[in-house]
């Protein structure tokens, strides 16, 4: 049943509570904000590498667009082992989990806490964990948010490059190189300098290290695109899936090409203009909006309020997403955009946002779900 707006009061703080759940590959730092709710999934978020569920979305949960979206759901943030802010250093003789492991711990964290089901939202590592969790458990993932998802192994060039860069880069700047484009290192002064200040703070970067050497480490996930009409029960996600990614993300291919791997009647894929490497921190009220239209997709928030998108949502059936088309419409100037992101992310975060245009977003589909312009 789907719960009234009315039922909730103007002023919304979730309720916040932390805990630390013990798994056959360690400890699990997670916080859950906001009460369980009859028949409702939990939102299960997953970090990037050389961030925490903080510095990864607590901006982004804080913004006022998502207020509603926290209303309605639960919120389950989980931290891979050693990752939360402050962690202390582990242990020597603690093997680090390899990716598929940590995919494992998700179902012992469930069952913990008591949810039956998740809309997962995961960034980067953290988005490669959850599509590991969604083709193992089907029936426990409603549904998928990944951004900046790569499907495939770190290939030989950039295992090579890794351990090049690991000789003459900090784990700090191999981690900022890996979050954001070349353009954003070059241009968003203000932001980057934020984050190489957060990551060398908060974070530990002995337990950062090894969850770096596990996802550089990573097997490929091995999708199969269904062939319509064929019986092919290859390995490909069953549930409604959106993949999201800024036009100026270092992620840019990558997730084209897992797009393409994945079942279209299932898959939409939204890239965000005027957007890098975290579109949640970038462009939160555009990300709230495609989050929005993707939970009623799956049957939840039918009145919810929608003030950007309704504003410029087109009708397409194209199967093919422009890499071009999108890119002169809706750009600020860089370093607006940098010093507006920096404030976003900041602990004092939360604050209203200036309405944002919703030009010059493009998506990929081919069945009837909503269209993000």
């Amino acid at each position: 049943m789907v719960l009234d707006d009315i039922e909730y009061s103007s002023v919304f703080e979730p309720q916040t509570t932390e805990e630390q759940v013990d798994t056959v590959y360690g400890k699990v730092y997670c916080t859950i904000a906001g009460l369980s709710k009859p028949n409702r999934p939990v939102i299960l978020t997953y970090h990037d590498i050389g961030m925490n569920h903080k510095m990864c979305f607590e901006s982004f949960f804080k913004h006022e667009d998502m207020h509603e979206i926290a209303r309605h759901f639960p919120v389950l943030h989980v931290n891979a082992p050693g990752q939360h802010e402050c962690a202390v250093t582990l242990a020597t003789e603690y093997t680090y989990p390899s990716m598929d492991q940590l995919s494992e711990t998700l179902p012992i964290v469930l069952n913990h806490f008591g949810f039956t089901s998740v809309i997962g939202l995961g960034v980067g590592a953290g988005a490669n964990i959850l599509a590991r969790f969604a083709l193992n458990y089907p029936d426990l993932v409603e549904g998928l948010v990944l951004i900046n998802i790569n499907a495939s192994a770190e290939g030989i060039v950039g295992s090579v490059t890794s351990k090049i860069t690991g000789w003459t880069q900090t784990v700090t700047e191999t981690v900022i190189s890996h979050l954001f484009g070349k353009k954003e290192i070059e241009t968003n002064y203000d932001v980057i300098t934020t984050f190489r200040h957060d990551i060398m703070t908060y974070m530990n970067e002995s337990n950062v290290t090894q969850f770096l050497r596990c996802y550089s480490s990573r097997t490929a996930l091995e999708l199969k695109r269904p062939v319509p009409g064929a019986n092919l029960n290859g390995r490909t996600l069953k549930c409604s899936s959106l993949l999201i990614v800024g036009d100026d993300s270092p992620s840019l291919e990558v997730v084209v090409d897992c797009n393409a791997k994945l079942d279209p009647t299932r898959t939409t894929l939204l890239k965000m203009a005027d957007c890098g490497g975290l579109p949640q921190v970038d462009q939160p009220a555009k990300l709230t909006e495609a989050l929005k239209y993707f939970v009623q997709g799956l049957g939840y928030m039918p009145s919810a309020c929608m003030t950007r998108l309704s504003r410029s949502r087109t009708a397409s059936t194209s199967s093919v997403m422009s890499t071009d088309s999108s890119r002169g419409h809706a750009h600020t100037d860089e370093h607006q955009r940098g010093h507006s992101s920096t404030h976003k992310y900041k602990e004092q975060r939360g604050r209203s946002n200036t309405d944002l245009s919703m030009d010059g977003v493009s998506t990929t589909h081919t069945e009837s779900k909503p269209v993000f312009c």
